[in-house]
């Protein structure tokens, strides 16, 4: 008799085998810009406007009421053949200008010019003040139907399928920043469901800076760039945030998060995310639970090393929003999934003396396990980035049936500023008119007019009681799906301006962290708050910042004094006893490779039917591979291989592991006077071209798997690296090399390199 599964791994199967059948083959190396390849020379036979891209869509084509249209999502894209002015009129020529003759002033009636440099002055809209930078896709949430125990959402019942649209970010930086730098991310999810919309709006860290909404821009000033010299962008290695954050002490156990690995993510697609409140669920019989969401990504959490961070930010600020979409537009679509934590909700809202209306507290897994409920999968990217990704709105007031809000300071003062930013960033109070906004439900809310309002509203009387519409809208009941709040009690109390005495314990957290991290990851910790507070210009930033570390552990606090140069202080608090919570380390187990990117080094001439063989044994793992020759092309006759990758335009952080297929010497361009990375004196004194071992030695030391065989082991050793080094392989083939290779990168890393000193 076979064993009968885990209803949770049984309905999470079902979802997955569902996605697959839905996957469609992605492209083998991703990044093309265009649905064909164009020509050399520019088209002149008048065509329709080209498709999407089989990996993008645009919003689902509703109206502004939330009435499914069944329009193809064409029908909201560009039409015709022709160039037009914004009514229509079809014209004769864009390049230039309505003069007084060819050499003669312009004529003010050239209502083209003025029409559409009119629309170009006016293309910006004011970025977030926090969150500009993201990047977003569309996809679906399956549920499991594990929550309808404690919550009637609808979109959470067995089987239930959602609509999606995430938008991913980074917090401090402008829209032009870069996407590595080290900083909190956002992670917001749009569920389009039959009751409404619903937004999931969260972190990639659990806890946030403040306790209380009030102080939100207080620590955002300090976050952001000093008011007088704008910078420095998308830090927080500045005098200012650790000012505040030191005299602050409540931002201790986020700043940690942020010093910890968990500030410099290796990818979207390998972050956590969390709704970092704790809300309420309600049930269909009317019983509550209080909840922490989180989203588990199916690749498992990974980051990069700082150095790596750093170099990616410089060689390719968009190395976030690329993976993302190359990732879905070769078809590793990315997955997470969404569970919850589940407290009784008592009066007093505590669980195992944790405050759960805290924001700045975590529940340790190991005392409340998260609970699966359903599985996200991304499977498009956006046809428009302006249109979906920086339009989109997000407001944690966006609430279905089943799901409410406590008393959490924090989410209380989010309730009214996320309203309140978006009528200011997108001119006006109909920003839920706007495609990506749309709900999928029907809207009959008697609001009217107002800046941008595209629906056409009909009737007399956008007002209740009325009976000249035939008393139309109606109010709905508990039983006909109207959002009714939770008739939560407010306990009798004067008005002040207080927080519960449970809020003040700002330590004891953040020293669970620290005592959960590997030896590994706390010299990663120790090294970032080095870094951070050395780049400091005031002397009593930085002993105030020692003072906060002594309070979280003695060690943590020695050893970046030592980095600075100053005394470690004595602790002012007295050291909690806790228990560490081994599901806040990133190290230790291993996850699927799906997506991962493997650089294949080849000098364009020898053994290229093993670059042939392992190419195709790395997409047949799910992966991407990019061949890296000395100069761009096809290689070889026949079955040619094509090179992604030049030594010009490769680097090591594109890379999540590099194989070498041969050792290849100084190609034509290497040496100084063209390019920089190829001016090296330590590859002077080798035959191997010095981009190759500058790309070989960086991946060693950022921990990355390296394999060799033939020719390629040569280049190896001209890198002077260690035979038999932790995560080095080579075999006299390809193909065992990169099974090995393959292993090493579920684990994420060599870890074993980073080994730290006793």
């Amino acid at each position: 008799m076979s064993e009968k599964k885990n209803p949770v791994t049984a309905a999470a199967e079902k979802v997955v085998e569902k996605v697959q059948e839905a996957v469609s083959p992605g492209n083998e190396i991703p990044g093309a810009p265009s649905p064909q390849a164009p020509p050399v020379e520019e088209p002149t036979q008048a065509r329709e406007p080209l498709p999407p891209k089989p990996d993008q869509r645009g919003p689902d084509t509703y109206s502004p009421t939330g009435h499914p249209t069944g329009s193809p999502q064409g029908d909201v894209a560009q039409q015709g053949a022709y160039a037009t002015t914004a009514q229509g009129a079809r014209l004769y020529d864009t390049d230039h200008s309505l003069k007084a003759g060819p050499r003669g002033p312009v004529l003010l009636q050239d209502h083209h010019l003025r029409e559409k440099i009119t629309h170009f002055d006016h293309e910006r809209i004011p970025e977030r003040v926090v969150h500009a930078r993201g990047a977003a896709a569309h996809g679906v949430f399956r549920s499991y139907g594990t929550a309808t125990g404690v919550t009637r959402a609808a979109f959470l019942a067995e089987g239930a399928e959602t609509p999606v649209f995430v938008r991913f970010s980074t917090v401090l930086g402008s829209r032009g920043s870069a996407d590595t730098v080290r900083d909190t991310r956002g992670f917001a999810t749009k569920f389009y469901t039959g009751e409404g919309v619903f937004d999931l709006v969260g972190n990639n860290i659990p806890v946030f800076f403040i306790q209380d909404a009030i102080k939100f821009p207080d620590v955002i000033h300090a976050g952001k760039p000093h008011p007088d010299r704008e910078i420095p962008q998308a830090q927080s290695a500045h005098d200012t945030f650790w000012d505040f954050v030191t005299l602050h002490t409540e931002a201790t156990h986020h700043t940690l998060w942020n010093m910890s690995d968990r500030g410099i993510p290796r990818s979207f697609r390998m972050m956590e995310g969390f709704g970092v409140h704790t809300f309420r669920l309600v049930n269909a019989e009317g019983a509550t639970t209080l909840v922490k969401f989180h989203w588990k990504p199916k690749l498992g959490v990974h980051s990069q090393v700082w150095e790596e961070a750093q170099i990616t930010a410089g060689v390719d600020p968009d190395f976030h929003r690329r993976d993302l979409a190359d990732a879905i537009e070769a078809g590793a679509f990315p997955q997470w999934e969404l569970g919850v934590q589940t407290f009784p909700d008592t009066e007093d809202q505590m669980f195992e003396g944790i405050d759960l209306l805290d924001p700045t507290k975590i529940v340790p897994e190991e005392l409340a396990p998260v609970q699966p409920i359903g599985l996200m999968t991304l499977d498009k990217n956006p046809s428009n980035f302006f249109a979906e990704t920086e339009q989109v709105a997000f407001h944690v007031g966006h609430l279905v049936p089943g799901i409410d809000v406590t008393n959490d300071p924090l989410l209380q003062g989010r309730l009214f500023s996320y309203l309140d930013t978006q009528i200011t960033r997108l001119g006006g109070p109909n920003f839920a008119q706007l495609p990506i906004n749309r709900p999928h439900a029907p809207v009959n809310d008697m609001l009217r007019d107002g800046m941008h309002q595209t629906a056409v509203h009909r009737g007399v009387a956008p007002y209740r009681p009325n009976s000249l519409d035939g008393g139309c809208p109606f109010m709905a009941g508990a039983d006909t799906g109207a959002y009714i709040e939770v008739p939560a009690e407010v306990p009798a109390a004067r008005k002040v301006r207080d927080a519960a005495a449970s809020f003040d314990d700002h330590f004891s957290q953040p020293r669970l962290f620290w005592l959960s991290m590997s030896p590994t990851e706390r010299e990663h910790i120790v090294a970032a708050y080095t870094f951070e507070l050395g780049k400091c210009y005031e002397q009593s930033v930085k002993e105030r910042g020692l003072r906060v570390l002594a309070n979280i552990d003695s060690e943590l606090c020695a050893r970046v004094a030592a980095g600075l140069g100053l005394p470690a202080p004595e602790a002012t608090v007295p050291p909690t006893a806790v228990e560490p919570s081994p599901a806040l380390s990133q190290l230790g187990e291993e996850w699927p490779v799906d997506g991962r990117v493997v650089g294949i080094v080849t000098d364009g001439a020898d053994g290229l039917d093993q670059v042939r063989e392992v190419r195709r044994a790395v997409l047949g793992a799910g992966m991407v591979p990019l061949v890296i020759a000395p100069s761009g092309g096809t290689l070889g006759d026949g079955d040619a291989v094509t090179v992604q990758r030049t030594f010009a335009t490769a680097r090591s952080t594109e890379f999540d592991a590099i194989l070498l297929a041969g050792a290849p010497a100084p190609a034509a361009d290497a040496y100084g006077a063209r390019e920089a990375k190829a001016d090296d004196v330590a590859a002077r004194l080798t035959a191997l071209d010095p981009r190759v071992l500058l790309m070989v030695t960086e991946a060693f030391r950022h921990g990355k798997a390296l394999g060799a065989w033939g020719k390629g082991t040569d280049a190896l050793q001209a890198a002077g690296l260690p035979v038999g080094a932790a995560g080095v392989v080579t075999g006299d083939a390809a193909a065992p090399v990169l099974e090995t290779v393959t292993g090493l990168l579920r684990g994420h890393r060599a870890w074993d390199r980073f080994a730290p000193a006793l």
